[in-house]
């Protein structure tokens, strides 16, 4: 990586053992989006932090990146407020969700309010179901249920 990937996203579904939720990072800048449809905080899932911010480090010291006392405490988690799964099935399709509207939008940041053209409290039926129809569409074009 060089300075051109400064400013790219990496995208990490993140499965906690029974529930999905998106991380968004950009390694350069040590700063991990946090996007979770069940509007828990990052400290909930305190294994994840330490093997993400694990990762940053090695990352870090593979790019032999000074850091001047830095450590785990320059990487910045963001958490973003982003639309709520009013049940326990959905979180798989609402981080794809994210992932989808973030690409879709271009953006290299996410506002800790979500994007404007997709904030909502809550993810209509329609909406749940165009990315479910969206997934399976992927699916049947890369033979996987075949």
């Amino acid at each position: 990586m060089d300075n051109k990937d400064a400013e790219k996203l990496f995208f990490i579904p993140f499965n906690t053992g029974g529930h999905w939720l998106l991380l968004a990072i950009n390694p350069i800048r040590e700063i991990v989006y946090y996007l979770d449809s069940l509007g828990n905080d990052w400290t909930t899932y305190p294994d994840m932090k330490v093997l993400i911010d694990t990762v940053l480090q090695a990352f870090r010291a593979q790019r032999d990146i000074q850091t001047s006392r830095r450590g785990a405490n320059s990487i910045t988690w963001i958490k973003v407020a982003c639309p709520q799964q009013r049940n326990q099935i959905d979180c798989g399709y609402f981080m794809l969700r994210f992932m989808r509207d973030t690409l879709a939008l271009g953006r290299l940041k996410i506002p800790t309010d979500y994007f404007d053209e997709f904030k909502c409290a809550f993810y209509t039926k329609d909406q749940v179901d165009e990315i479910k129809e969206e997934w399976c569409q992927f699916m049947i074009t890369l033979n996987v249920c075949s």
